[in-house]
């Protein structure tokens, strides 16, 4: 399989970069500087290229002949609003080159537990503290573009929990769909590693098109 990575040079992006080659795909790894891109240690095996993922015509060059095309990138604090427009890049871009697209966004979007999906996590300041508002805000209307995008695009979206942090590589991890994932403490958490084998596992078996899902341990 030929994956396209946006944001390879990101803490998620990184993961996903190494656990798709481990798995023996072939793998080229976006970055806005070749310079950086270097720097953050990517893999010899990826095939580094710069590409703006908010620009269509550069998703659309880097997507031709592409599988899978991941976009994982994140804006710098005080540019959310870039999260949008550069999403409506993405599904141009993968439309134009006729390739699926799996978006790494944000847990904004699912609904708290126990409340029938009345309350979204944006809004619960026990995940979100006023800080993460911007991002979190930002990740709900991401969310909201590939919905409208409807039958147009092949697109996936995929919400972590409410902590990701680098860690393990265990494999193991559940799948839900719109409603915050946690355990029997209350905790809801997935290491980026796992993060990435799920994405990579959808990838490989997809499962849900045209649709958000998330995963926790």
């Amino acid at each position: 399989m030929k994956v396209t990575v946006f944001g390879a040079a990101g803490n998620v992006g990184r993961r996903v970069v190494a656990e798709a080659l481990a798995r023996g795909h072939h793998v080229t790894a976006v970055v806005r500087d070749l310079a950086r891109g270097r720097a953050a240690g990517l893999p010899e095996a990826a095939e580094i290229r710069v590409g703006d993922a908010g620009v269509v015509e550069d998703v659309a060059a880097l997507s031709a002949g592409q599988d899978v095309v991941v976009g994982a990138t994140r804006p710098a604090p005080g540019q959310e609003g870039q999260l949008v427009p550069m999403a409506e890049a993405l599904l141009a871009g993968v439309a134009d080159a006729g390739a699926r697209l799996l978006l790494v966004g944000g847990a904004g979007g699912l609904s708290v537990p126990g409340t029938d999906g009345r309350v979204l996590v944006v809004d619960d300041p026990a995940y979100v503290p006023e800080a993460w508002r911007p991002i979190a805000v930002a990740c709900v209307e991401q969310l909201a573009v590939c919905r409208a995008a409807g039958a147009a695009v092949d697109w996936t979206y995929l919400s972590p929990p409410a902590q990701l942090e680098p860690g393990e590589r265990t494999g193991a991890y559940r799948l839900g769909r719109d409603e915050l994932l946690v355990d029997g403490e209350g905790g809801s958490a997935v290491s980026m590693e796992d993060l990435a084998v799920a994405l990579l596992d959808e990838a490989e078996r997809p499962a849900h098109r045209r649709a958000r899902f998330t995963v926790a341990y």
